[in-house]
């Protein structure tokens, strides 16, 4: 090998192993950089889901959670300085979305001006039903629950009344037990199961309407439902077609579309049970009406008596014929109430044989 193609190799390579080396470290620079340390801010109070206004908060509503101390509020609840033990029971003002900071004036606490009406959804009214331990599920109703309305009442008739029960509204939310829109603990933190005389409900307008007509009809009862029934029938609405979702609805949009489902009250599809589904010796259908019973009585003594004077009369007074004579002459035809009889007359003497008092005239047909 030549002495210049030498030291072309030579240089090559030099080029070669410095461009090499000037890489690695670029790259190793590059790889490794100096993490700079995130600010750490305090934990403020989020919903954990959307909360409409309305919404009576409970433990699993809202959540603690890291947020960057230069966006922090002064009306934001913070961890350490807040309890959300004490929050519990408060009513939803204005609208929260998931994951949004709750602050202080979107929450209103029992006791506040004007906490029952924050508690009432968009539309509906509150309506206070009067109870008793036996008609209020011995106290075992809180703020929040939602129960069925029973109707029981007693349908008076001829001879034995009828006892019947209907269950006349489903689906109704407690908001007030008394003058309480909270549950009462102890000491120890546990729920205090007492008694009250009344529950104020939410319901539509035309629903506080029936509530105020059936507190005159009969005794109202309160039945307690289970939380997984408003699963239920929502699931039995959807599959009816009673709920109707738009193709093009998001997320959010389809969310509060079942939302308004499941607390919706419901006054349709009514049950109903009578005396004599529970005992043979009660009614089971509707007793008829007295003067309508004394009404038909009165027309069918009236028929009876024309039918005995019209049969006196074709018999002749003779004891001795076993069959009634049929008359040949002229009728003619009286009709009491209901009832027509063909009653003959004697062409010689008019209208003889009608029982007395028988009008003639309007009545020959």
């Amino acid at each position: 090998m030549d002495r210049k193609k030498l030291v072309l190799l030579i240089g090559a390579l030099i080029i070669a192993v410095g461009t090499a080396f000037a890489a690695r470290t670029m790259f190793a620079g590059s790889a490794a950089p100096e993490a700079e340390a995130a600010p750490v801010g305090p934990k403020v109070l989020v919903a954990q889901r959307a909360l409409p206004a309305g919404t009576i908060i409970t433990a699993d509503a809202m959540g603690f959670q890291q947020w960057p101390e230069e966006l922090v509020q002064d009306a934001y609840f913070i961890d350490g300085e807040s309890d959300i033990n004490e929050l519990i029971g408060t009513v939803v003002r204005h609208p929260i979305t998931a994951g949004e900071p709750v602050t202080q004036g979107s929450l209103v606490s029992p006791g506040d001006r004007g906490f029952l009406a924050a508690a009432l959804a968009p539309g509906m009214r509150a309506v206070t039903v009067p109870v008793s331990a036996r008609t209020g599920v011995a106290g075992f109703i809180f703020p929040g629950d939602r129960v069925d309305l029973v109707l029981t009442q007693t349908v008076k008739g001829e001879g034995r009344d009828l006892k019947a029960a209907e269950t006349v509204l489903r689906n109704l939310r407690v908001l007030a037990t008394d003058q309480s829109t909270e549950q009462i603990t102890d000491e120890e933190g546990k729920t205090v199961v007492r008694a009250f005389r009344t529950v104020t409900i939410e319901v539509t307008p035309k629903i506080a309407e029936k509530v105020a007509v059936a507190q005159t009809v009969g005794t109202l009862s309160m039945v307690l439902r289970s939380i997984a029934d408003n699963q239920a029938d929502l699931e039995r609405a959807i599959a009816s077609g009673e709920v109707k979702i738009p193709d093009n609805a998001t997320p959010e949009e389809e969310e509060r579309y079942l939302r308004d489902a499941v607390n919706r009250p419901i006054d349709k599809g009514t049950t109903f049970a009578t005396g004599g589904d529970v005992s043979r010796f009660q009614r089971k259908s509707i007793p008829e009406d007295p003067e309508t019973l004394r009404r038909q009585a009165r027309d069918q003594a009236r028929a009876d008596q024309l039918r005995r004077e019209a049969q006196r009369f074709n018999g002749g007074g003779s004891s001795n014929t076993s069959a009634t004579p049929v008359s040949t002459g002229p009728s003619v035809r009286v009709t009491r109430g209901k009832t027509t009889t063909a009653v003959p007359v004697n062409s010689a003497s008019g209208a003889q044989g009608l029982p007395q008092g028988t009008p003639t005239g309007p009545l020959i047909r």
